[in-house]
């Protein structure tokens, strides 16, 4: 009867695990469907489109890794990926830097600091597009622009922001690092306020000084929080898109054309799908290398003790 009684009893168990597999699977259902509709199917459509010529209106003709063959001798893909690698290591280092160092100040107890927390996180509710709109009247090339008329005070000035080439891409990075500082540093917030104070107390026993306290307790700490930045902020600004489609529409002269950008007008202006799938997978690779590598070379700094 033991036996009988187990064997019943596994059998009800094993029914029900079935019963909570099959009602888990059906509540996850949905968003099954909307992947593979909406992610999976355009990427593997996307990564065939790559090997075809495609103009939207007549029907794609296989040219196999032609598409390939003249993107590599491409002279404006090699500015755009030229004009990204410069936004991208520029623009990720200070980011970083800025958005730690506003971090580790408002961490502290200053009067005020909740208001300060918002005032840096305000930008980053604001959609791109928006944050464009606001800094192109300010960054007016005439002395008429806000920022140049408020340098004029100082005796510096008028910049050439947005129309010259040689500072177009910087106003770009600036911009960009305006709009997600606040972002990285409730992150970087919240891996400071996860470490113990009981390191702290021990460092000021020791006479450590707040240098070394920084590199030896904060900075390593905080390296999961810092690579989890960094990442993110790669992956994130070798996308860059809406910013400077709206700021400088990619000019003066290309200057800030980026690829997604070229990606964008190869498809939807010159009417090139497979060219343009073809843009993106490249892009995909190098934001793929990217990650990889920081994911190798993260072993030797970052500490998950």
């Amino acid at each position: 009867m033991s036996r009988q009684r187990r064997k019943s009893q596994t059998g009800l168990m094993s029914l029900k695990r079935r019963k909570e597999s099959q009602a888990a699977f059906l509540f996850l259902l949905p968003n099954l469907i909307g992947f593979v509709l909406f992610m999976l199917g355009p990427t593997i459509g996307s990564f065939i489109m790559g090997f075809t010529d495609w103009n939207l209106l007549n029907s794609p003709t296989f040219v196999g890794l032609g598409n390939f063959k003249e993107l590599f001798g491409d002279s404006l893909f090699w500015q755009t990926a030229g004009n990204t690698a410069y936004y991208v290591f520029v623009k990720v280092p200070l980011n970083l830097l800025l958005s730690l160092l506003v971090a580790v100040l408002l961490n502290r107890e200053i009067h005020g600091r909740n208001f300060f927390r918002v005032i840096c996180f305000l930008p980053m509710v604001c959609s791109s597009v928006s944050v464009a709109l606001i800094w192109k009247p300010l960054m007016e090339s005439s002395s008429q622009g806000l920022l140049n008329h408020i340098l004029g005070f100082i005796g510096m000035g008028p910049f050439p922001w947005i129309s010259s080439m040689e500072w177009a891409m910087p106003s770009v990075i600036i911009v960009g690092i305006w709009k997600e500082l606040g972002y990285f540093m409730v992150i970087f917030l919240a891996g400071l306020q996860g470490i113990s104070r009981t390191y702290y107390e021990a460092a000021e026993i020791d006479g450590a000084g707040p240098i070394r306290v920084f590199t030896h307790i904060t900075f390593p700490l905080i390296s999961p929080t810092t690579f989890f930045v960094f990442v993110t902020s790669i992956i994130g600004s070798f996308q860059i898109f809406d910013v400077t489609s709206v700021l400088t529409q990619g000019g003066p002269g290309n200057a800030t054309n980026t690829m997604v950008m070229y990606i964008y007008q190869a498809g939807f202006k010159f009417f090139r799908m497979g060219y343009a799938s073809a843009l993106s997978y490249i892009l995909f690779v190098i934001i793929f290398a990217f990650t990889v590598f920081q994911n190798r070379a993260a072993k030797k700094w970052v500490h998950y003790d």
